[in-house]
């Protein structure tokens, strides 16, 4: 029996629906974040980007435990004197991206990997008629 190595013309990706609505918005951006590296794929190859494209529906119901809603905030700094800026958890949909982004590893792929992630805030899928996905026949994740 030999190992298995993808190509990248060899890749076959695949469309997923997470749901996000009462589950805690870092295991989902955690679980979004394999996927779209395509770590949970039996033929994973780590230096081949072999990811599937995710939509998340449903992000303005993710949950935040603890005290986090009104504690939380991300910090950049632009390395200057004063740099520092502050948001609060404010936009759901906007905000289960940004914590994808940021459970992945930044240099594999990381525009790539961004561009095959949608979140959306609503159960409505999907969301508008230019935005359909119905050729790629997206699969809903239930794992």
């Amino acid at each position: 029996m030999s190992t298995t190595m993808v190509t990248k013309e060899s890749v076959t990706r695949k469309w997923y629906v997470l749901d996000a609505a009462g589950k805690p918005l870092g295991k989902t951006a955690a679980l979004a974040a394999d996927i779209l590296r395509g770590k949970l794929k039996t033929d994973y190859t780590p230096h081949v980007d072999c990811g599937d494209y995710v939509i998340i529906i449903n992000a303005k119901d993710a949950v935040l435990t603890g005290k986090k809603l009104e504690q939380k905030y991300y910090r950049t700094h632009s390395g200057y004197p004063g740099g520092l800026k502050e948001t609060q958890y404010k936009h759901p949909h906007g905000q289960q991206a940004r914590a994808c982004d940021a459970s992945r590893r930044p240099r594999h792929a990381a525009e790539e990997h961004h561009r095959r992630l949608a979140a959306q805030a609503s159960a409505r899928f999907p969301p508008a008629p230019s935005m359909t996905h119905a050729a790629q026949k997206p699969e809903v994740w239930d794992r």
